[in-house]
């Protein structure tokens, strides 16, 4: 019933590149513009216009349209999903694997709405960091693993499911520096903190400085500590520094415990991702993760 040619607009406004929408959506590039025409025609406006270097970019019109079909959408999958849970009634045991930062700050309030709405089905949620969860999923121990990180199993299917950034923090005692720094080389003259080896944390960390030519020998690491938690006590007793996901440290900037030292042409973000192993999810794995995907914007 839904509208395909929104859907079509929607995914090229979002990645602003044909080929790309057109692959994402399983039609020809053609049929994208098809239906980008169609959708142009009965508004009686241009939606998307390409520059000189063959660059995409939404006109004002385009923006418009953006901000409803988001919302749009939204409801649509809503709507899809509580009429098809209307149909089956689940239960059962459901076993999912968080890394630790998404285990902590993230995927609990998820959880939480997941079981007001799914009372029967029994939950069990195994913690650790990104390679022992993929190795959990690999050996079965797990029906759907959410982690961080830039490593891919090949046995392993990764779908992105939230955006995060990882940001500097230091103790608001800390006053080595003030409020920035003027370039990352910088950060070799700071006493940091880091994760521990396997953690997805740490893998974006070193592979977002590789291209400053800066690596974990050049880093004064102070110490390597296994969870965030770990690391903001540790904080809170030193003047040293973190990289530290920005959902994690929420409460602390509110308390002004913590704050952010902005570092000049660096910024870390990166993908949280769900993962599977390749072939069909069970039907409750596939059903929390349509549930989680449907309430990331809450968080």
């Amino acid at each position: 019933m839904f509208d395909f040619r929104l859907k079509v607009f929607f995914t090229v406004a979002k990645r602003l590149n044909f080929t790309k929408a057109a692959n994402e959506l399983f039609i020809t590039q053609p049929a994208v513009t098809k239906h980008i025409h169609e959708l142009e025609a009965h508004y009686k406006t241009t939606l998307l216009e390409r520059s000189g270097n063959r660059r995409i970019h939404l006109t004002p019109a385009g923006e418009i349209l953006l901000r409803y079909a988001e919302k749009l959408i939204a409801v649509h999958n809503e709507l899809e999903f509580d009429i098809n849970q209307l149909v089956q009634r689940y239960s059962g045991v459901l076993r999912i694997g968080g890394s630790n930062t998404i285990a902590q700050y993230i995927i609990p309030q998820v959880l939480a709405q997941f079981r007001k709405k799914f009372n029967d089905v029994e939950i069990h949620l195994v913690t650790g960091n990104t390679e022992q969860i993929e190795q959990a999923l690999i050996d079965k121990q797990i029906d759907l693993g959410i982690v961080e990180g830039i490593h891919r199993n090949p046995q392993l299917r990764y779908d992105e499911y939230l955006h995060d950034e990882l940001v500097l923090v230091c103790s608001n005692v800390n006053k080595t520096i003030r409020e920035e720094l003027s370039k990352p080389e910088e950060l070799m003259s700071l006493p940091l903190l880091l994760r521990e080896p396997g953690s997805g944390t740490l893998e974006v960390i070193v592979h977002a400085l590789k291209p400053f030519n800066i690596r974990l020998a050049n880093l004064k690491i102070e110490m390597q500590l296994g969870g965030t938690e770990s690391i903001k006590s540790y904080l809170n007793g030193s003047d040293c520094f973190a990289f530290l996901s920005v959902h994690s440290i929420l409460k602390e900037l509110r308390h002004n415990e913590f704050r952010i030292i902005d570092i000049k042409g660096l910024a870390i973000e990166r993908p949280f991702y769900f993962i599977q192993p390749h072939g069909q999810l069970s039907s409750l794995a596939e059903l929390f993760k349509r549930f989680a995907s449907m309430h990331s914007s809450h968080l």
